[in-house]
């Protein structure tokens, strides 16, 4: 079917039962209010139904004074009177429907969309890895912009045609039986012949949808790797398979639009013929004296406004399945299962003494990444972890952050087992610099101030951060110094000026415990000496654990652990990991060609 309402890609739901009763769940709070705007809805159907009934009074009057040559004017301007109150209730009370309805509507998205989103703040770190970027926003906001565009145009619109259905019929069967009958002949072959339109057209409709997602895709990949398609002179094949896409989205797109069409058309045609015979049998009953001229001017009326309510209750099925599509989608996140948090100690670490007392960890089931794993680090112990790709070093972070909790074993810090903190007391206590830097658009003293957790931070607190950071240089040499508006890329500065930023806010938090994941690994060299220079200064004092691949920058460690499968393979400073001629040994000397830096 044609127009905005249908151009929407159907989707099967996976349990119908279940999913619609938390939908209307879902408007339960609202009962009230949407009782409310179909009364107001049924008020104006009614009266604009009333209206005809009148007119066809005030014609067989008129005709009727006209044989007997005496018109009663009084009871004509009666009539008149009150088709002009119906006319004027009819949009009054369908625009106080509408109004009432996008209030609730809006309340209902909005309230869905906070309870998702402050979901999406409860759910642990493994869903988020096993959950694409795109699906989880293609949830937040294509799903709920479809249950907005339900509720405030498909319910609002199909209360309206059930109910304009319902008080047509009465008004028709009050005017004559007959007729009625004669009307309904053709409604049967008007429902199947739309059926049989909407399922053959809506495969174009799917296709039509694929291949626009298939576009969008195409363009940001293009557009986003331009350089990359100039460099390497592709500009021809990207513009060609552009055209290819382009071209499949242009065939499904006429063929959706055209066959949906078609609906109008069939519709029309079943209604003139409905119309034709109502005329005929009409013209019959009047000569008999079966009905007046006026109910049949009425009659006729009722008729022309019968078909397109059928049509619209018809629309409205398709699009309720796409929207239970949608709400189901909404459903699966709003059931995943949240971050425990049984956490009830309210001391904090202090020292910073961390210990793993025969850690086990997987992240599925029958696949052990770490087994009895053992270490006691003292405060203040600068720890570097090392180790091939998917050794475990990571993981270890994730442990101790509890962004994941040990299959078995514990973790204690500063003798107290993590469990026993609150999630968000425990993080407040470590800071992290990560490999892959992020900052939001904004300020570079409001990037900076987010790590203090309160953006209510003086400007001396900021400044001296950055100093600390060895970020205050870089930052005074841009326009506005620290007032430098960070664009939502983050590409007008570089990326060792990302790092700095972000080592900046790490002292803005004053963590007792660090952590540093591959936090040189994107920079240069000669900004990776500026970085360590202010992760040393940032380091100073804490137990801090460096996780690098680049292991010239480990060296001042005071302790090495090297990790292989899951398991600590060697430990000790450089020089005396480098003297055993081990694992550690053949990792750095791999690095320097055999040179010793």
């Amino acid at each position: 079917m044609p127009g905005p309402m249908n151009r929407i890609q159907t989707e099967k739901v996976k349990d119908f039962k279940v999913t619609l009763k938390r939908f209307v769940a879902l408007l339960g709070p609202h009962k009230f209010t949407f009782a409310l705007s179909f009364v107001c809805a049924f008020i104006g159907v009614y009266a604009s139904a009333l209206a005809p009934k009148y007119l066809g009074y005030v014609i067989t009057n008129i005709v009727s004074g006209m044989k007997n040559h005496r018109i009663d004017t009084v009871l004509v301007y009666r009539f008149l009177t009150i088709m002009l109150i119906l006319y004027i209730t009819t949009p009054v009370f369908r625009f106080l429907q509408h109004f009432i309805i996008a209030g609730v509507s809006g309340r209902v998205v909005s309230d869905l969309r906070s309870s998702l989103n402050a979901k999406l703040d409860r759910l642990p770190l493994k869903y988020f890895d096993g959950t694409t970027q795109g699906d989880i926003m293609s949830r937040l906001t294509n799903d709920i912009d479809r249950i907005d565009e339900s509720l405030q145009e498909g319910i609002s619109q199909s209360v309206i045609s059930v109910f304009t259905l319902l008080c047509l019929f009465v008004m028709m069967l009050s005017t004559d039986v007959v007729l009625t009958l004669v009307c309904i002949i053709t409604v049967p072959l008007m429902l199947l012949s739309v059926s049989y339109i909407i399922r053959f057209s809506q495969k174009f409709f799917v296709k039509n949808q694929k291949f626009l997602g298939e576009l969008d895709g195409h363009v940001e990949e293009v557009y986003g790797g331009h350089s990359v398609i100039k460099a390497f002179n592709r500009e021809d094949e990207a513009i060609s398979d552009f055209d290819e896409i382009n071209g499949r989205l242009y065939e499904s797109g006429w063929k959706s639009n055209f066959y949906g069409a078609m609906s109008f058309p069939v519709t029309g045609f079943w209604g003139n013929l409905g119309f034709i015979f109502v005329t005929v049998a009409g013209a019959l009953r009047a000569v008999k004296g079966f009905i007046t001229v006026g109910e049949i001017q009425a009659f006729v009326q009722y008729v022309r406004r019968f078909n397109m309510p059928i049509q619209e209750v018809a629309n409205f099925s398709n699009m309720f399945q796409s929207t239970l599509a949608a709400a189901e989608r909404i459903f699966e996140v709003l059931s995943e299962p949240e971050e425990e948090d049984d956490g009830a100690e309210s001391s904090v670490p202090a020292r910073g003494e961390i210990e793993f007392r025969d850690v086990s960890f997987s992240y599925t089931e029958n696949k052990p990444l770490i087994s009895g794993f053992n270490l006691k680090i003292p405060s203040g112990t600068k720890v570097a972890i090392v180790g091939p790709t998917g050794a475990g070093k990571t993981t270890v972070v994730n442990l101790l952050m509890r962004f994941y909790d040990v299959s078995s074993g514990e973790i204690l810090v500063d003798g107290i087992n993590i469990n026993r903190w609150p999630r968000d007391v425990l993080r407040n206590e470590f800071g992290m610099v990560l490999q892959d830097t992020w900052l939001f658009k904004g300020t570079i003293a409001e990037n900076i101030a987010y790590g203090a957790g309160d953006n209510d931070v003086s400007e001396e607190r900021i400044s001296e951060c950055a100093k600390s950071a060895c970020a205050d240089h870089f930052i005074n040499a841009l326009p506005g110094g620290y007032r430098f508006e960070i664009n939502e890329e983050g590409s007008n500065i570089s990326q060792g000026e990302k790092q700095l930023i972000t080592i900046a806010r790490a002292f803005m938090s004053e963590p007792r415990i660090l952590i540093l994941d591959e936090a040189t690994s994107n920079v240069d060299t000669r900004t990776e000496a500026l970085v360590q220079r202010a992760m040393e200064n940032l380091m100073a004092g804490k137990t801090s654990f460096i996780i690098a691949h680049r292991l010239s920058t480990i060296k001042e460690a005071d302790i090495i652990l090297v990790m292989n499968n899951g398991n600590i393979v060697e430990k000790g400073t450089h020089t005396e990991l480098l003297k055993k001629g081990g694992f550690y040994s053949d990792l750095y000397y791999s690095q320097f060609s055999g040179k010793e830096m």
